[in-house]
Order: C-alpha cells, then sequence, then structure tokens
C-alpha cells in the first residue's frame, strides 16, 4: 500500500487504515491515486510503496520506485558519420597540408597522400567533417550497440534471403538433370505411357526439397562462445515420439529408478523379460559396453600418466590423450605378444599337434622300484624330488624354526622361541619361560599400582627441626640466642647481595642450631605468601 510518509497514529487510526487496506485489496474500496493522478496497486507491499524519509512526500507515490534522478542534459544521439559541414574553395591557414581540411592535421589525415599536398595547390580542397561531442553516463560508454541503425539490418535479410534463393534453384537444376537422365535411359514406349508421371516428376515441390532437413532430426547443434562462455547444445528431438518412454516400460513401483532431472534410468526396468525382445536396457548397460567403455578407459589413461609425470590432460587436449593412448595400446600388445613368444620358445607350446608323453601325462614310468617295510629302497633307484631354487630348511642364529611359524597378538615370529623381533637370537624354552614371568611381573605391578591409586593414603603433615629432623613438641628456644641468629642472618642476606663486602678466608660450620634454622625459617621467602613484596 502506498502511503506517505506520516506522523505517529493513534491506535483507532492504526486499526481505519489497516480495514481501509483491506478493502482496498478486495475491491470494495477505490485504490489510491499518487500525485500524477495514477492508481496505485494495493497489494504493493509496504517497504515498496513507502518512499525514504529523506524524500520528505506529501502524497502517496511511487516516483521514488522509478529513475527520478535523470540528468536532463543527457541524450542518446550518435555522431552523424560521414557528414559534412562547409566546402572551400582556397586553402586557409591551419587546416591540414594534405586535403585542405580544418577539421584535422596532416598527420591524422584520412585520405590518400597527395603528391603535392592541397596547401601548395590549392584545389580539390576536401570539405570540414561534422565534429560532435557527446556526454555519456557510465552505461552509455560501454554501450555496444550505441549509435547502431536498425534500418542496416536489412542487408543482412537481404543476404540471406539471397543465398536461400540460390541454394533452391540449385536444387530444382540438380533434380530436372536427373529427370533428364532418367529420361533418355527410358525406352521410346515407357516414356509414352509414362507420359503423365514425367509430368508430375517434374513439378519440384519444395516441401520434398525441404525433406533432407528432416531427415537429420537427433541431429545436435551446438553453439560455442555464447555470453556465458561455455558451449551450450541444442537437440531438435530428444527421441522419436512413437516410442515408450522409460518410466512406462514397467509400473511398479519397486521398479528400477527413475529421475527425472537428469531423464535417467540407471538399472534395467525389465529384468526379467526376454533380451531379446528389449529394446532399453538400463544406463549402466550403455555405460559400460561400446564406445562409453573405451572413453572410459582412455580418461583412466590419461589420469595414470599425467600422476607419473607426463605433460598429459584429456580435456585441454583430448585429440594428444587419444594419439598417447593409440600409441600406448600399441606398445602393450607388442610388448605382450614378445612375452607370449618368449615362454614358448622356453617351456613349448601345449597346443601343437606333438602328442604329450604317457610319463608326463599320467605321472607314471617303467622303472621297478622295491621298498620294505620301513619304507627303505630294496631294488631300482630313489625318485629324486625336485629342488627349489630358495634356501629350504636353513635356520639362522640358532633357531630351529622358521620365519613366520609362529603367531600371536598380529605378529609373525619363530615358533622354538616365540620371538616377534625378525634375525633375533634364539634363546629356547628358557626365553619363553624368561618372556612368561617378565609379563607375569608387569601384570603385578600394573595390579599393585591400580589398587594404591584407588585407596590412596593420607600423607600426615610433620613438622621437621633442623635439617630434616621432627620438632619434637617440648622445644623450648633461647630468646637472646633467636635474636642473635636474626642479626647474623640479616648481615648475610646483605654480604649475598653485595659481593664487594664478601671477606676472604670464610669459614663455614655445619653445625646448626634451633635459634638459626628458627630464625632461617622466619626470613626465607615464602613463594606462596601474598604479602612477600612487602616484606622488608
Amino acid at each position: 500500500m502506498a502511503t506517505a510518509s506520516v506522523a505517529f497514529k493513534s491506535r483507532e487510526d492504526h486499526r481505519k487504515q489497516i480495514e481501509l487496506e483491506e478493502a482496498r485489496k478486495a475491491g470494495l474500496a477505490p485504490a489510491e491515486v499518487d500525485e500524477d493522478g495514477k492508481e496505485i496497486n494495493p497489494h504493493i507491499p509496504q517497504y515498496m510503496s513507502s518512499a525514504p524519509w529523506y524524500l520528505n512526500s506529501e502524497k502517496p507515490s511511487l516516483k521514488h520506485q522509478r529513475k527520478w534522478k535523470s540528468d536532463p542534459n543527457y541524450t542518446k544521439s550518435w555522431y552523424d558519420r560521414g557528414a559534412k559541414i562547409f566546402q572551400a574553395e582556397k586553402y586557409r591557414k591551419g587546416a591540414c597540408q594534405n586535403c585542405g581540411a580544418m577539421t584535422h592535421t596532416a598527420k591524422a589525415c584520412m585520405d590518400r597522400p597527395r603528391k603535392v599536398g592541397a596547401k601548395y595547390t590549392d584545389k580539390n580542397i576536401a570539405p570540414d567533417e561534422k565534429i560532435e561531442s557527446f556526454e555519456l553516463d557510465y552505461d552509455g560508454k560501454r554501450d555496444r550497440w550505441n549509435g547502431y541503425d536498425p534500418s542496416t539490418y536489412h542487408r543482412v535479410i537481404d543476404l540471406y534471403e539471397a543465398k536461400e534463393d540460390a541454394r533452391k534453384k540449385y536444387l530444382k537444376e540438380q533434380q530436372l538433370k536427373k529427370l533428364e537422365e532418367k529420361n533418355n535411359n527410358e525406352k521410346g514406349d515407357d516414356a509414352a505411357s509414362d507420359g503423365d508421371e514425367e509430368e508430375d516428376d517434374l513439378r519440384v515441390d519444395e516441401a520434398k526439397v525441404d525433406e533432407s532437413r528432416q531427415m537429420d532430426f537427433a541431429k545436435v547443434e551446438k553453439r560455442v562462445r555464447t555470453t556465458g562462455g561455455g558451449s551450450t547444445g541444442t537437440v531438435r528431438n530428444l527421441r522419436i515420439r512413437e516410442d515408450t518412454a522409460k518410466y512406462l516400460l514397467n509400473l511398479d513401483v519397486n521398479s528400477a529408478h527413475y529421475d527425472p532431472k537428469t531423464r535417467s534410468m540407471r538399472e534395467d526396468p525389465l529384468p526379467d523379460a526376454d533380451p531379446n525382445d528389449k529394446f532399453y536396457l538400463g544406463d549402466n548397460q550403455y555405460r559400460n559396453s561400446g564406445q562409453a567403455l573405451e572413453f572410459k578407459q582412455l580418461n583412466i589413461h590419461s589420469w595414470e600418466a599425467f600422476d607419473k609425470g607426463q605433460d598429459m590432460h584429456m580435456q585441454a587436449a583430448p585429440s594428444q590423450a587419444e594419439l598417447l593412448y593409440k600409441s600406448f595400446q600399441v606398445a602393450k600388445d607388442k610388448l605382450k605378444s614378445q612375452t607370449k613368444d618368449t615362454i614358448m620358445d622356453k617351456y613349448g607350446n601345449a597346443a601343437t599337434k606333438d602328442e604329450i608323453p604317457m610319463e608326463l601325462l599320467l605321472g607314471q614310468s617303467e622303472r621297478q622300484v622295491e621298498y620294505d617295510r620301513a619304507g627303505r629302497i630294496i631294488k631300482g633307484q630313489e625318485v629324486i624330488l625336485p629342488k627349489s631354487k630358495y634356501e629350504e630348511d636353513v635356520h639362522a642364529n640358532n633357531h630351529t624354526s622358521v620365519w613366520g611359524s609362529y603367531w600371536k597378538d598380529h605378529q609373525w615370529g619363530y615358533k622354538c622361541c616365540q620371538q616377534t623381533i625378525r634375525n633375533s637370537y634364539c634363546t629356547g624354552s628358557a626365553g619363553i619361560e624368561a618372556a612368561e614371568a617378565a609379563l607375569d611381573l608387569m601384570k603385578a605391578n600394573i595390579a599393585r599400582k591400580e589398587a594404591s591409586e584407588e585407596s590412596p593414603k593420607k600423607v600426615e603433615e610433620k613438622r621437621m627441626a633442623s635439617w630434616g629432623t621432627d620438632i619434637p613438641e617440648d622445644l623450648e628456644l633461647n630468646e637472646e640466642a633467636l635474636a642473635n641468629a636474626l642479626k647474623k642472618e640479616d648481615l648475610s642476606r646483605r654480604e649475598e647481595k653485595d659481593e664487594r663486602k664478601r671477606k676472604y678466608n670464610v669459614k663455614y660450620n655445619n653445625d646448626v642450631t634451633p635459634e638459626e634454622m628458627e630464625a632461617y625459617r622466619m626470613k626465607r621467602v615464602h613463594h606462596e605468601d601474598p604479602m612477600k613484596d612487602f616484606l622488608g
């Protein structure tokens, strides 16, 4: 509701104002009129209709929403290109030495440089150009269409119409040429019988000529370098309208999910149907087959090559990435064939026509070997087991088992000594017992520590006498000796502060009397005392 900035209203006036606004919105009361006599829409919000306080608007108006700070000197006119104002007959002083115009100098002259300038010939004096100056605002200076004449666009329309007419004329000529060649090849009797049909064929219908345009209904047209900076694509027809939409193939709620925003259905909507009768198998089927799979492998190859330090980027240089991928595939196939040939040369090809010996096929031979009841060989040669190239049954550092024969707490070790340190010296059963004893001792210490933490003992504060001894309750101090000890303590503290008064050959006595200890306690600094800075 457009209202003027008014003073404070009473509750009754405010209620009447609200009722009037409701009546105007309902159409029961006439709309409010502004300064110019125009009706104000009652549905306009108050924050838009109310004018700022500094405008001092006395009547309701929407003028503050319009561009009320307009420059009266601003104009949308533009330079009159090619306009001339005066044609002189003789050369004038200060004019261009080349053409004779007064509006520019010889350095800025746009005419053809004359062999002898107009200054010396007084002939063919060029007219003066019309010089104009405009005061443009911020938008006017940056308006790319400022000064454009829309009437000149008819030239572009005429050019396109001429191209279209030439195209139609060329198509008609090609069609007539084909019909003439067909008529020359036909026999005379056929030509007589089909005379009417030929006349119909000669009438080339423009609609039939334009059928070539409709054939590419699935063609994607792209506009590159748009105002947004990217490329946009427009598809004429997304699909033939006779085809059934994806979401209508299976109306079951629990079937494949259809995303209406991207128009994608990843899973197969009819998984139990005959594959020969289905024309749509889901988007995942197309993404994992055909050229989509090849494009995915190309992307993976470019990422891996970039991680290994090769200057390759799929989006920045797609042609280079595809060429490098093809060369990589050729090199990979060549290496694979070389490896295959090497293995075949060394071990032979089992797919050849040579028959495999029965000894190798059945694992049997004609050799006779006799054993006794203990398993010893009586007659024949013992079968030699093939040896590996790796060392077997070699135990280092006095171990009797190999590394990895023991497992505990996610660690490998030796079974003989249950150690989990590689290449350690074997300690045998003694090491196992020592490790168990150390583990038991550690558990006992932990339990004892936890028990002590659960029941802490109360520490009794004891008064300590000189140098750590307990103060007896019946201790009596000599007042005179205590006073002498205090003076002696003050004297020693002064000597500590002033190094110059320290005497040579000072002898110290380790015997401390109770009075001296009491004097030390009285004079020492109590760091936890908040009044320690005020002590003398």
